[in-house]
């Protein structure tokens, strides 16, 4: 399993979690930082770092 799967499948627990016992605010909260988290990461990175990691998904990390 890819690491983006693992991720894929973390966050649609912590959104089915939060729909059944929070409000409903809060899951709209819960699900914007599931997206929000990832996007940020990436935009703090250097363009360099950018490229580096664009090679690194081309290339297939540990294959």
């Amino acid at each position: 399993m890819s690491p983006v799967q693992k991720y894929a499948i973390g966050a649609g627990v912590a959104f089915l979690f939060s729909l059944f016992f929070l409000p409903g605010w809060v899951t709209l909260l819960v699900v914007l930082g599931l997206v929000a988290a990832p996007v940020v990461g990436y935009l703090m990175l250097d363009p360099s770092q950018r490229e580096r990691l664009k090679r690194a998904r081309r290339r297939g990390i540990g294959r």
